[in-house]
């Protein structure tokens, strides 16, 4: 019996069969007789023929590669060939047995057998390292070093998978939601699939477009619809039979606390949104990337032929899990008997993809929804805050200092966008108290760090405000990318002059920038310069989706709430206070992105718990956590409170994990001096202080209270008023921009409520 039914798959592309099937198949086989595959290994059986021939590599190639020739899809079957056989390969030698010191030195070794450029490789010990050593030299001439870069990465990140479910496997731990999605993405095959798609489609992505937003979302939801899908049909061979708790149907089994069947719709629709983020994005962001980059003919038609063949690999590798003898593939909407799909022109008019009912209700629950919502003050649960407050000596001189730095820089100014009124009175200021969060977050900081990092506490929440508030409501993207491009000209990486500026923000800026730049290097500046950006760009995304009036998907919200927290500055700024004491590679390192990442994740969510009235009450915003899990899962209120909550409990223990096992291991591997390890321990204890302070902010903070809440924005305030009419009338959801009249719904002079 199948652990549960099959769902019905989203798969809006038709898969189809390259014409090179058979002599993929020929040929890989005899490859993997000379790179010693069906040998004993260590008196253990890994692989005979018969078990390559049931898995059938070459099919799943030919589907996920239609339209390379002959030669490049030997290459490509022979790649994932490899892969399958390094996974199995490492299942019985490490994994069964548990040798987690065996398993590094495995993997270590395998890093020496994909040189950059023309470095000796040792001599191959086993197969695995004798097919990457042949494969490497076959596929890395025809590419850019800097792709050769991009792929040692993923195939690197690829391998230390099996490390990373080997050590949760040891430990008899589940990873959480959020914890599983990154590192399945991080560690996965399908980032690695994806530089491959490049090289088969002879399509490289330009390496200045590679790391922007559009493309890393190509990507990322491309692997996660892999990912996704991979588990619901591997489930049963994982957890049953291998014990492999690596599975994301396991993961939400665990978490939510449900039966396995819920656990796999679940996934499913999370696989869904995933796909439809990834068609939303080519769709509306990266023709808006090529205009903003000036991107030149041929590079647009190597990112689309790039994006087309992402499509046909999800099309393809779909196809193949329905037929492959390696899945559990009985019993689901299409059960995969018959012949392989059939070849040549015209071929796939007969296997076009039917609408699922349960895809578009996915789709559509994104855009159907009603922007103020009376939900009534939000019920906090018992929250996790397991570390001690300590608040600076200097908090009242510098509750002083930011209000008169907030009247200086005219963070009360009128708004022409808002009818001449202020987004804030100097009541707002006092009230929302961010030298109090300072204060916890800097125990000891001198009076002058003290001040600007309340000062950019002020300014980067000032900014989180103005951007949906004038911008969003008014549905103008093309104003919000015009302001977060002139934000670049208020942070010079020389001594360049700043050019006049025109509002709060702008002066904000310039200020804090001349005060927090000055004594930097060149390298230093680019990197607080970046962290700011990523805060403007976060809010640049809230705009762009609240002009289509969408709801993210939980994943997106989480990876780009990241960014509008502004916790990227904050850490940018910590850093660059330890000098150069650890090695930049060393903060690149996985375990310091997951102890940053689950600290920030814990004060997002918290945020969300204490925002969601002010939010979706009073203000009409769509990013909210508890807003997007009660989407997602179709819940009520109080039952996405608690998921919220639980997530913040899961990030949180996930935290103490990695600063009392993790990072003394990574220390242990980089063999960091005694400065570096003081200085990543320091970094420990700031990231405790800053997550009690935004906690002991939340429960002051005059920000969120509801009686302060009605002052703002009902009884009266001069700068504030209730929803209009107008805005109670404005239809929201799917279809409804094609009925909306810009100067009736947004009049002009009309007072709009600040966020």
């Amino acid at each position: 019996m199948q652990p549960f039914e099959l769902p019905d798959f989203y798969m809006p592309y038709p898969a189809r069969l390259n014409p090179h099937v058979d002599r993929a198949r020929a040929h890989t086989r005899l490859w993997a007789t000379e790179m010693g595959f069906f040998t004993e290994q260590h008196g253990k059986h890994i692989w005979d023929e018969t078990d390559l021939e049931r898995h059938d590599y070459g099919l799943l190639c030919a589907y996920t590669h239609p339209d390379c020739d002959g030669r490049e899809l030997d290459l490509i079957t022979d790649w994932y060939v490899w892969v399958f056989y390094f996974d199995d390969h490492f299942l019985e030698l490490f994994k069964r047995t548990r040798d987690t010191v065996g398993a590094k030195d495995y993997l270590d070794r395998l890093r020496a057998f994909m040189p950059l450029n023309d470095e000796p490789m040792p001599e191959p010990t086993n197969p695995v390292e004798l097919g990457l050593a042949d494969l490497w030299i076959r596929t890395v001439p025809t590419m850019s070093v800097d792709w050769r870069r991009r792929f040692a990465e993923t195939t690197r990140a690829l391998l230390e998978e099996s490390r990373w479910e080997l050590a949760n496997i040891s430990a008899g731990r589940i990873a959480n939601p959020i914890e599983y999605i990154e590192m399945r993405r991080q560690v996965g095959g399908a980032p690695w699939s994806a530089n491959l798609v490049e090289h088969a489609a002879g399509a490289e992505v330009p390496e200045q477009l590679a790391a922007t937003r559009p493309l890393e979302v190509l990507r990322d939801t491309f692997a996660d619809a892999v990912h996704l899908r991979n588990d619901l049909f591997s489930y049963e061979r994982e957890v049953r039979s291998e014990g492999e708790n690596a599975n994301a149907v396991l993961v939400m089994e665990r978490f939510i606390g449900c039966e396995t069947q819920r656990a796999a719709n679940l996934v499913n629709d999370l696989l869904t949104s995933r796909l439809q983020q990834f068609e939303h994005t080519a769709l509306t962001e990266v023709p808006v990337l090529f205009a903003e980059h000036a991107v030149d003919v041929p590079e647009q038609l190597a990112v689309y032929a790039y994006a087309k063949g992402l499509q046909d690999w999800q099309a393809g590798g779909h196809e193949w899990h329905l037929r492959s003898s390696r899945y559990m593939n009985k019993g689901g909407a299409v059960a995969g008997e018959g012949p392989p799909l059939p070849m040549g022109p015209g071929v796939t008019v007969a296997r076009l993809p039917r609408a699922e009912p349960r895809a578009e209700q996915v789709r559509a629950r994104s855009f159907a929804h009603t922007r103020f919502e009376p939900v009534g003050s939000t019920p906090i649960p018992d929250l996790t805050v397991p570390y001690q407050l300590r608040l600076s000596p200097l908090l009242d001189s510098a509750r002083t200092t930011l209000l008169e730095w907030g009247c200086a820089i005219g963070l009360h100014e009128p708004v022409p966008q808002l009818g001449g009124a202020p987004l804030w009175t100097p009541n707002d200021l006092r009230q929302f108290d961010f030298a109090l969060c300072s204060a916890g977050m800097d125990p000891d900081a001198t009076a002058e760090e003290l001040d600007n990092s309340a000062a950019w506490l002020a300014w980067g929440t000032y900014l989180d405000d103005y951007y949906p508030q004038v911008f969003g409501r008014r549905r103008d993207l093309a104003g919000a990318q015009a302001q977060t491009r002139r934000f670049q000209q208020f942070m010079p990486l020389d001594d360049s002059a700043t050019p006049v500026a025109v509002n709060a923000m702008e002066r904000g800026l310039a200020d804090l920038w001349r005060r927090s730049a000055s004594d930097l290097n060149a390298a230093q500046r680019y990197s607080l310069n970046t962290s700011v950006m990523n805060l403007v760009e976060g809010c640049l995304w809230e705009v762009a989706n609240d002009v289509v009036d969408r709801i993210p998907d939980p994943v997106d919200y989480i990876e780009m709430r990241r960014r509008t927290f502004g916790s990227d500055l904050t850490k940018t700024m910590s850093r660059l206070s330890h000098g150069d004491l650890v090695p930049p590679e060393v903060y690149r390192a996985q375990t310091l992105r997951d102890l940053e990442n689950t600290a920030t994740d814990y004060a997002t969510l918290l945020n969300d718990l204490y925002s969601y009235q002010k939010e979706t009450e009073y203000e009409g915003d769509l990013h909210n956590g508890v807003r997007v899990m009660r989407t997602f899962f179709e819940c009520g209120r109080d039952e996405a409170v608690t998921m919220v909550n639980d997530l913040m409990t899961a990030r949180i223990e996930q935290f103490d994990r990695i600063a009392t096992a993790e990072l003394p291991a990574l220390y242990d591997e980089s063999e960091l001096d005694a400065a570096a390890r003081a200085a990543l321990d320091r970094r420990v204890v700031e990231l405790r202080d800053w997550m009690a302070a935004i906690a002991h902010w939340h429960e002051r903070s005059g920000r969120y209270i509801e009686e302060e809440l009605d002052a703002r924005y009902r009884f009266g305030a001069s700068h504030a008023a209730r929803p209009s009419l107008t805005d109670l009338l404005r239809p929201s959801g799917l279809g409804t921009g094609a009925v909306r009249i810009d100067g009736l719904f947004v009049p002009s002079g009309e007072s709009v409520v600040p966020r």
